[in-house]
């Protein structure tokens, strides 16, 4: 009988498209859903697919050599997917959905209809299309140049979030040159990854991403307030779990005040947290941490265990900075969420990669990114 973590790695690979109507061969089937509305589509993003390739590629080290080999394969199919999403005009940034020409909502049957859902590229897809293939230095200089462009206070100032944050110099989630500027400490803490794992030189906007991240932690508005911390991820244990990965692989100095809080935060969530899934993404942080957790059974598991779990969500008022809007867009009412089996999977797989390092025959030191 083969050991979970192969078990898990299997079912991923199984779940790579072999090419249909709705998912191109080498994309992980996703959906959009809300169940308040009674809504639910099949959605061809590159979004899960590209961070299924980097959550495995970045537990490859720890996998037997047959693993490796699957591993390897699923991102190459991954990622020859990318010229499909990247900007309409060449560019070397990333969008959600197919970009030439853009199918924004894809599968649907009104929302695809309105130019106002038709959204840019963005930094979180942009940050794992970089970390999961291999860009060359003069594209990565591009990058840092073209993420000043539109941070904050370069042509737009940022308005839907606390005072104290609106002169922060940080990193927006988007790139386009008319959007509202948005910060989300979970894609900051991605797309500040790909600028370590690249030894990239800090500047500013860099430090600037790192104290808005230090702050909400601080402040513990991300337990208190995770929405306005994080539009796109806006649960606390996504949160931790975007953080504490960078923290654990780099050690920034920036954050290095607030490490001991979060990891106790963590630890006092995962005591009384009752979702299975949550369970993982909070007992994975820990171990990142070198902490000790209580086993949970992911051998067990099996996609019911998924039902009710989400990792990413739009809200359909973010967009507005009318001050009323905004308060309407943390209803979950206007939250649309997006699930993908094989990611969940892969979350299983981290959790088991990272557990069997713990133990007393594990061999492979955790602080060193792949």
């Amino acid at each position: 009988m083969k050991p979970p973590l192969e078990v898990f790695i299997d079912r991923i690979e199984a779940l790579q498209s072999t090419g249909n109507a709705l998912f191109p061969k080498g994309l992980f089937p996703a959906q959009r859903s809300n169940s308040l509305l009674g809504y639910r589509r099949p959605d061809t993003t590159m979004f899960f697919s590209a961070i299924t390739a980097f959550t495995l590629q970045s537990i490859r080290k720890y996998c037997s050599t047959e693993s490796q080999s699957q591993i390897d394969s699923i991102r190459r199919q991954v990622t020859a997917n990318y010229p499909d999403f990247q900007n309409k005009d060449g560019l070397k940034t990333y969008n959600f959905w197919k970009t030439k020409p853009s199918r924004h909502f894809p599968n649907g049957r009104w929302f695809h209809r309105f130019e106002h859902f038709r959204i840019p590229d963005d930094i979180d897809d942009t940050a794992f299309a970089y970390l999961t293939t291999d860009p060359s230095q003069e594209e990565l200089f591009w990058l840092k140049q073209k993420l000043t462009l539109h941070a904050n206070g370069t042509k737009l100032w940022i308005r839907n979030t606390y005072p104290e944050y609106q002169q922060l110099r940080a990193y927006s989630t988007w790139f386009g040159k008319n959007m509202y500027v948005e910060f989300d400490v979970s894609v900051l803490s991605n797309m500040l990854y790909c600028i370590l794992h690249y030894n990239l030189p800090l500047n500013m906007h860099d430090e600037a991403s790192f104290e808005y991240i230090r702050s909400v932690i601080k402040t513990r508005r991300y337990i208190d307030a995770p929405f306005r911390c994080a539009h796109q991820y806006p649960r606390t244990p996504l949160i931790i779990y975007h953080v504490s990965r960078l923290i654990a692989a780099f050690d920034p100095s920036a954050l290095q005040s607030v490490k001991a809080q979060l990891i106790s935060d963590t630890e006092n969530l995962l005591k009384n947290t009752s979702s299975y899934m949550d369970r993982v993404l909070l007992a994975t942080s820990l171990m990142r941490f070198g902490k000790q957790t209580e086993r949970i059974p992911v051998e067990t598991f099996t996609e019911k265990d998924f039902k009710g779990f989400y990792f990413f969500i739009a809200g359909l008022l973010t967009a507005y900075e009318n001050p009323v809007l905004y308060t309407l867009s943390a209803t979950p009412l206007v939250h649309m969420h997006w699930t993908c089996e094989a990611h969940c999977w892969t979350l299983l797989a981290e959790y088991e990669a990272l557990w069997n390092q713990q133990q007393p025959n594990g061999a492979l030191p955790l602080s060193n990114p792949s």
